[in-house]
């Protein structure tokens, strides 16, 4: 636990470029200026003096630390911070005491601040309410992850959440040139050469992280020759490199509901850049293939039965073939299910129908369609009265009802006017046209069927 080491202090012990260079005033804060600039919120707030509690949430390197930090020394409140990956509720306990002793010896308020806070469970989140509920502690939470899904209600209900966003690429060479040029905190003295396309090639191999822009930085000027960073220092430093995909964060799920999104909107070329943006970050190929099986099924469905084949096709040569045909493979289907007909008809008629089976009663099945393969059911009247379909013209038994008498005329499936639906539709029109002028119908007239929306 940190109970107050000031950010800014020197210290005789190595720190990283990264650490050195972390800003000294909020207008150096790179990428949130849409928290920090003057008139903002937030700024308002830190200049006043007039602090809450808050969630900082965003990707890493950002500068969640640097701002929980920066507010306590700007506000001249005492700082500690604790680590939801090594801390317990022992430490939560000890750093409020802490906190009561601050307050009670120079009448300071404590800004506690948490890092990776969606690593603690319910009970340990629920450990501060009392104490930010009483004003012991202003809390600030920082986090990688959506608060909604990894935080609880009431942690929430006591904070505001700030979200920051990715450093610009533009603003990471801005970053970068700022470490080669500082003599006192960053690489001034070393007289490091770089290119500008050496500081882009850098800047986007970091991928909106500043503190990873400046840990390449350090790594290749170690790795230079007489101080100048070459192209084979670049491609060394890179080699093992992957941009930042957090499997099982936030940004899979959101590149792989962008994808989705991109193929349900037909957009064969943003499809195909989401998909090559997770394969980059290094998502499982299987993963994605995965999914695509969900979107043929989701949101094509019967317009183009051919959908779901080609997916599951794409699947399989993943599974046999590796990279990177099954790559490719896996983008052919991407882009077919891209420019296929949409209806996600059967997807919604799925969704009534679990939620009638929910939430009507177990109904029987009727005798009609029960099996009857005893006399004794047979003399139960199971079987009795069923018309065989195919004695029928065009195999089809109008009048006939196939749902418990409770549901009889029920509709779920309502097919869209796209692709092979139109046909569906036209077939389910001329039947159930059959159906009213059948002087035979089970239970109830068709024309008073009723149909779930």
């Amino acid at each position: 636990m940190d109970a107050g080491t000031n950010l800014f202090e020197g210290s005789s012990s190595f720190q990283p470029l990264a650490a050195r260079m972390r800003p000294r005033k909020l207008s150096s804060i790179h990428g949130q200026e849409h928290l920090l600039d003057a008139g903002k919120p937030l700024r308002e707030a830190i200049d006043a003096s007039k602090l809450h509690s808050m969630v900082l949430w965003g990707p890493p390197g950002t500068g969640k630390t640097t701002i929980a930090r920066m507010i306590s020394e700007v506000c001249e409140v005492h700082f500690q911070s604790l680590s939801a990956v090594l801390s317990g509720v022992k430490d939560i306990r000890e750093a409020i005491d802490v906190a009561k002793a601050q307050r009670h010896m120079s009448g300071k308020e404590t800004i506690l601040f948490v890092d990776e806070v969606h690593r603690f469970n319910k009970a340990q989140q629920d450990a501060f309410l009392p104490f930010i509920e009483d004003g012991t502690i202003i809390f600030i939470g920082a986090t990688t992850e959506n608060p909604s899904f990894e935080l609880n209600n009431a942690l929430l209900s006591r904070a505001r959440v700030y979200k920051l966003r990715s450093i610009t690429t533009d603003q990471l060479v801005k970053l970068l040139i700022q470490a080669m040029e500082d003599k006192k905190s960053g690489l001034g003295n070393k007289n490091i050469e770089a290119s500008p396309e050496i500081l882009n090639q850098l800047a986007l191999a970091a991928d909106g992280d500043g503190r990873k822009a400046l840990n390449l930085l350090e790594l290749a000027s170690d790795l230079s020759d007489e101080g100048k960073i070459s192209q084979s220092t670049i491609e060394e430093v890179l080699s093992s490199d992957y941009r930042r995909f957090d499997k099982g964060g936030d940004i899979f799920y959101e590149q792989i509901s962008a994808m989705h999104k991109a193929v349900r909107g037909s957009s064969p070329d943003a499809s195909l850049y989401w998909f090559a943006r997770m394969i980059d970050g290094g998502c499982d190929p299987l993963y994605i293939a995965r999914r695509v099986v969900r979107m043929a099924s989701e949101d094509i469905g019967i317009a183009d039965p051919r959908a779901l084949e080609v997916a599951l096709n794409a699947w399989q040569v993943q599974e046999r073939l590796g990279s990177p045909e099954g790559e490719l493979a896996i983008a052919s289907a991407v882009v077919y299910l891209s420019v296929a007909a949409k209806s996600n008809a059967v997807y919604l008629a799925y969704g009534a129908a679990i939620k009638d089976a929910q939430e009507q009663p177990s109904y029987e099945v009727p005798d009609h369609l029960k099996n009857a393969p005893t006399n004794l059911l047979k003399e139960m009247g199971y079987g009795g009265e069923y018309k065989y379909s195919h004695d029928f013209d065009n195999a089809y038994a109008a009048g006939e009802s196939y749902f418990p008498e409770a549901l009889s005329g029920q509709e779920y499936y309502s097919p869209v006017n796209r692709g092979l639906e139109i046909k569906v539709q036209e077939k389910l029109n001329y039947l159930r046209k059959l159906d009213s002028q059948s002087q035979f119908h089970r239970y109830v007239p068709a024309e008073s069927a009723k149909k779930t929306k």
